[in-house]
């Protein structure tokens, strides 16, 4: 296991990120088995764990809490807040009040007393970012947070946070956490060369394109059921032309990954490795055999011939479908930011 420094903080974080979404209600319902898989990955020289509060209600935090107890000082541990963790109208979002609350919260699920790399996992519209990185500061002042991040911030928004930060002397992000894969390469147009500009580490999420590049979807045979093509359909749904499209270049690629003599996982996280402004990939498996399957890449480096071949398949700077963006700007989004209301005549 390779290791390289998360942007310019000098820590030291494996070349895989082990994310946890998958263990608990989500997706491996099993406990021990999880703890396990954590352990397996752990031995095999990750020392890089992402989760969130809001994966499966709080329920990823307590099992990763539980494995990595007595190994907690050998860990990069980071989680996330910003989606509702109640009903209540301020149990969400980037303020102050909820942040902190929502730390404590954290802190005491994964049973530790600091957390080395704390991200914002959506952008809030409605907060100012000074508010943000306020709360946040204060969060890294008070020893509870190492490190700041975010997560599926546009370029644009992660350039205004680093501006707030250095005009208002706040804590500010060194770390970026988007999706990436050989279906989905839109961050390659700005968002990557914003991040290197400012020596912010990358974790990208989803490089096997949420199931699409594991191998199993190939044109002619049925498409494979799982719990995620059960919760976003719309990323799957083989009625809609842009998943067709992605149903044709999982193909290619699959068949470019055997003439290349690896796997589709193999080639599909080396890929997303190999680019210059990224850290490391997250992994996200639900069973054992999946972290086996994703170890394997880290014996994988892809010469120049293939990853030709892969720009063929899928030009460079886009995305198959903005599904797969992670995050629709809302001047896309939304029809009335896009769109002048014709004059009434």
């Amino acid at each position: 296991m390779e290791y390289k420094s998360l942007g310019s903080t000098g820590m030291k974080v494996s070349q895989l990120c082990l994310g946890a979404m998958m263990f608990g209600a989500w997706g491996n319902r099993d406990r021990d088995e999880s703890i396990s898989i954590i352990n397996t990955a752990l031995d095999s020289g990750i020392n890089f764990i992402d989760t969130a509060d809001v994966y499966s209600g709080g329920e990823s935090e307590l099992i990763v809490g539980k494995a990595i107890a007595g190994r907690r000082d050998d860990i990069v541990l980071a989680t996330k807040v910003h989606f509702p963790m109640g009903a209540g109208p301020n149990e969400g979002g980037n303020s102050r009040r909820w942040i902190l609350r929502a730390c404590e919260d954290s802190l005491r699920r994964l049973n530790t007393d600091y957390i080395d790399l704390y991200q914002i996992h959506r952008p809030d519209p409605s907060v100012d970012i000074d508010e943000t990185l306020g709360a946040l500061s204060d969060l890294v002042h008070q020893g509870k947070v190492r490190y700041l991040g975010s997560s599926k911030f546009q370029p644009s928004a992660i350039v205004e946070a680093q501006w707030t930060a250095e005009r208002r002397h706040r804590e500010r992000f060194v770390c970026e956490q988007p999706p990436y894969s050989m279906l989905a390469r839109g961050i390659e147009t700005d968002f990557l060369p914003t991040c290197q500009k400012y020596r912010m580490g990358v974790i990208p999420w989803g490089p096997l394109a949420g199931g699409w590049l594991s191998g199993q979807w190939r044109v002619g045979s049925e498409s494979p059921g799982s719990y995620r093509a059960d919760r976003i359909p719309a990323r799957f749904d083989l009625s809609i032309p842009e998943n067709q499209s992605k149903l044709v270049a999982a193909e290619a690629l699959a068949r470019l990954s055997e003439d290349a003599g690896m796997t589709l996982v193999q080639m599909a996280l080396a890929f997303v490795a190999q680019h210059p402004a990224v850290t490391a990939p997250i992994i996200g498996p639900r069973k054992a055999d999946h972290l086996a399957s994703y170890l394997g890449a880290l014996d994988v480096s892809l010469e120049s011939s293939v990853l030709d071949r892969i720009d063929e398949i899928v030009t460079p700077g886009t995305n198959l479908s903005w599904n797969d963006a992670g995050l629709v700007p809302p001047s896309i989004a939304t029809a009335s930011n896009r769109r002048s209301p014709q004059a009434a005549t």
